[in-house]
């Protein structure tokens, strides 16, 4: 069983941030449990060879059912994800900026939204698909998933631009510049490096960096589970414990203790696994 991402070969890195494989296998008739799946920085073309999800989204009574491959944009609520027996994805998270580039569509249209991957991407992606569900190993899976990105390159609609750079430094915490100093830089107006910057992550620069954030801050406590809340509220930006309490509760509808309650019981933790720093170097 595996929960881990993969980086992508060098010359698919200017679109693809990872590959991402879950892979999970639970017995005939075992309950398996919801998990619970927090925004996170990302806008994701997930391929399921095996069993399908159902996705309820938790603030509404909407669900999305069975989809073998689905394009989702920038979440910023959390959903409850159902999976099977014989569960296993792999996931194509986009840097900020490329899923535009390579489709010319706005992200913004994309948040929250849990979509047909072949609506973007045509028959294409069930080929994709098929070869998943037919290679060898994960190394096999991680060549489709690089020739299939490759495909797309070699049409990409948009050129990648300086606010694609910006947008990227922020997602790696690489910047030591402020949004109006990047918006300088880029010689963009402020409400300009706005419209631009939701062209490409679907939200505004400071939920996008919020989100980066919190992201930071759940994965933390799952990689030091005995980290106090204090310490992981400093170490990820926030001013103190009740700055990160607000992130959760606006993220999450819940406290950070009861959210990782939730989190505690996820499927992949049967199997010793949990969503902390994955990174295959």
């Amino acid at each position: 069983m595996i929960l881990k991402d993969f980086l992508p070969a060098p010359d698919v890195q200017s679109y693809v941030q990872l590959f991402r494989i879950v892979h999970l296998e639970f017995s005939k008739g075992e309950t398996i449990p919801i998990k619970a799946y927090p925004p996170r920085p990302e806008q994701c073309l997930a391929f399921y060879p095996y069993d399908k999800e159902i996705v309820q989204y938790a603030g509404s009574n909407k669900e999305v059912h069975h989809l073998p491959v689905v394009l989702y944009g920038q979440f910023t609520q959390v959903t409850n994800r159902l999976i099977g027996h014989q569960f296993l994805v792999f996931q194509i998270v986009f840097l900020p900026g490329a899923l535009y580039q390579l489709t010319g569509m706005p992200s913004s249209e994309l948040v929250n939204e849990y979509l047909d991957g072949s609506i973007f991407f045509g028959n294409q992606v069930h080929e994709v698909n098929e070869q998943l569900h037919e290679a060898k190993n994960y190394d096999h899976m991680i060549a489709i998933g690089n020739q299939f990105i490759r495909t797309l390159m070699a049409k990409s609609i948009k050129p990648i631009l300086p606010i694609d750079w910006a947008c990227v430094q922020l997602l790696n915490k690489t910047s030591p510049l402020s949004i109006d100093q990047i918006a300088r830089q880029a010689c963009y107006s402020a409400r300009q490096l706005e419209r631009k910057f939701k062209e490409r992550t679907g939200v505004n620069p400071k939920l996008f960096m919020r989100i980066i954030r919190f992201d930071n801050a759940f994965r933390q406590k799952n990689s030091h589970p005995s980290m106090d809340w204090l310490r992981i509220a400093i170490e990820c930006d926030y001013h103190d414990y009740q700055h990160l309490a607000k992130d959760y509760k606006d993220f999450t509808q819940l406290s950070p203790n009861q959210f990782h309650l939730i989190e505690d019981k996820a499927p992949e933790r049967k199997f010793g696994l949990n969503e902390g720093f994955y990174k295959d170097k």
